[in-house]
């Protein structure tokens, strides 16, 4: 009897993803597909872009890891002196890892059933370690998801008080990403600086435009004729970080300010999921005030 393999007992090959970041010369792509091929790796996705602006180099190499001559975890040091020849600033991550997750809401909760709902379908690639808020009102709807909710409130102790909880419960959970999903309190720079790059926020409209407070109240008195949303990684100064999406939707004068906040949670919940995305399948390089993000 001939023996035919099933084809569900294949096993898709491990990957990870490098992310690359150098002043442009030539001969770069060379040298990076030649360390991956003499050490038995295979590449089976690449995307590069080249800022003429600032000649800089961006690459995202997605490679097969099963028939590398070097663990997974010592591919970076191994790539070490291809990467000082060039000067470049390197990212590994392994595909099969799930980063860690903590989202961060208060009482609107959209983008948090939203984020929720996609892990449970399996849309995200994410492990949601703990859901935190200033207000109890999400306790319910995270215990339904089966995810960890810790009520923070601000209390008569203060604000400072308040986020150095919070982050005894991020570093307790190993958290990797931090996800501000309509958290509205404003964290302190030392926070931002601590988790820069892992911190993602959804604003209210499309920045820069109509930041701060009220942003749908100021655009319908301004007349807009489209309203949007971004998603961004936080910094010290409010609402200013490297964004990395952004989705817009048209109105008119028929609309009511209800209008812009019911079509504006529409778009805040698509793009900050984008967002998210992006971030958890390592397609994001930030450069400086921006961001280069592959698809």
């Amino acid at each position: 009897m001939v023996h035919r393999p099933n084809p569900t007992d294949r096993r898709d090959p491990r990957t990870g993803v490098l992310l690359l970041q150098c002043p442009d010369a030539p001969g770069i792509v060379a040298a990076v597909a030649g360390f991956i091929a003499d050490h038995g790796g295979n590449i089976v996705d690449a995307q590069q872009h080249t800022d003429r602006s600032s000649n800089q180099f961006f690459q995202r190499l997605v490679i097969e890891l099963d028939n590398l001559d070097v663990a997974a975890e010592d591919l970076a040091t191994a790539f070490g002196p291809v990467a000082d020849d060039l000067n470049m600033s390197v990212e590994f991550h392994e595909s099969d890892r799930p980063l860690r997750v903590a989202i961060l809401t208060s009482r609107q909760e959209h983008c948090l059933v939203d984020l929720l709902h996609r892990y449970r379908a399996g849309e995200l690639p994410m492990e949601p370690v703990l859901v935190a808020s200033n207000h109890p009102d999400a306790a319910e709807l995270t215990s339904w998801f089966e995810v960890p909710f810790h009520h923070l409130p601000i209390g008569d102790a203060g604000r400072s008080i308040q986020e150095a909880q919070l982050e005894e419960h991020l570093v307790a959970a190993d958290t990797d990403l931090v996800v501000l999903a309509r958290y509205m309190q404003v964290l302190s720079p030392e926070f931002c600086e601590r988790w820069a790059g892992r911190c993602i926020n959804i604003h209210h409209s499309f920045l820069p435009a109509f930041a701060g407070s009220d942003p749908y109240r100021q655009a319908h008195a301004r007349g807009v004729k489209v309203i949007g949303a971004t998603a961004h990684y936080v910094t010290a100064e409010l609402d200013a970080g490297p964004i990395i999406a952004q989705g817009v939707g048209r109105v008119s004068h028929r609309d009511t300010v209800e209008d812009f906040v019911r079509r504006g949670r529409e778009l805040e919940v698509a793009v900050l999921a984008s967002a998210v995305a992006a971030h958890l399948e390592h397609r994001v390089i930030i450069a400086g005030d921006r961001t280069i993000v592959f698809s």
